[in-house]
């Protein structure tokens, strides 16, 4: 479930506060814990006398029971409800970018931000009356980047001219921890896989926690292949075949199945926050009546 700890103090300085403030540190070690993005600080005098951390103070708050069609959990800010999609900013520091996650790895429920209501809190999907479950386990931290948005008016012609599925882009968390529905976390983009579901293209990126053990080790989609040998091609085929045991079609792939590398991916995350901005600026019209405020 989420965390609803305070914020606590550690030996090093700890608040929770702005998300954007500037960081002049020696080092700095960021973890998400008991509700709150920390940063962990390892200073040098003059830093330590002079500077006071600040950190997003990002909390994620339940409301209702787990599995019934009431349930909700919402994100909070300084004990307010924020949009995980709209208030959050995508882009962290140092090259990250800012993530929310949906659904813990090794769980089966179907959670997903909701688009369509106000302050877009995380829910189960349904389907013909139904919540939905996948018929296995997700191997992966999986969720959205806030600020993003996959156009349905937008065709890729790369890709035999399929359009966005009016979702914010999907991040697969390949580290080695569960994380926590709701929570929000920097993650480093590494790869990227076009996923082609029932005629719409929906991107899978794959990011790691900065904070997880082999953060350092890998900056682009080699690296994965090399640290985590296989594992673009288990997300791959998981994905292709989730829907098979509910009597569906496997989905399938562009670009001959092959993940497309950090700059690819860059791209995409930009083009997407892009067509966010048009939407919530107005300068797209909203016709699919999704929840902007």
């Amino acid at each position: 479930m989420a965390l609803t700890a305070p914020c606590t103090r550690l030996t090093a300085r700890v608040s929770c506060a702005a998300p954007q403030a500037a960081l002049t540190l020696s080092a700095t070690r960021s973890h998400f814990r008991g509700g709150c993005i920390h940063q962990v600080q390892r200073q040098s005098r003059r830093t330590r006398l002079s500077l006071a951390v600040r950190a997003g103070a990002y909390m994620s708050k339940p409301k209702g029971d787990v599995g019934t069609f009431e349930w909700r959990v919402f994100v909070e800010e300084k004990g307010k409800q924020v949009s995980p999609w709209h208030d959050i900013p995508l882009r962290a520091e140092g090259g990250l970018l800012n993530a929310i996650i949906e659904i813990p790895k090794e769980s089966s429920p179907k959670l997903e931000v909701a688009t369509d209501e106000p302050n877009n809190p995380i829910k189960q999907d349904t389907k013909k009356g139904k919540l939905r479950n996948y018929p296995y386990n997700i191997n992966w931290n999986y969720g959205m980047f806030p600020q993003t948005w996959e156009d349905p008016d937008i065709s890729n012609s790369e890709l035999g001219g399929v359009a966005g599925d009016n979702d914010p882009v999907d991040v697969v968390e390949i580290g080695s921890k569960a994380l926590e529905t709701g929570g929000v976390y920097q993650v480093k983009p590494l790869a990227i896989l076009a996923m082609i579901d029932d005629g719409e293209l929906d991107w899978k990126v794959i990011a790691i926690h900065s904070e997880d053990p082999k953060a350092s080790s890998v900056n682009d989609v080699e690296d994965v292949e090399r640290e985590f040998p296989g594992e673009i091609e288990k997300i791959r085929t998981w994905f292709q075949d989730y829907k098979i045991p509910d009597g569906k079609p496997a989905n399938v792939f562009g670009y001959d199945n092959k993940p497309q590398n950090k700059a690819f991916t860059l791209k995409v995350i930009e083009e997407t926050h892009e067509a966010y901005n048009k939407l919530k600026q107005g300068k797209r019209a909203n016709s699919e009546e999704l929840a902007l405020a």
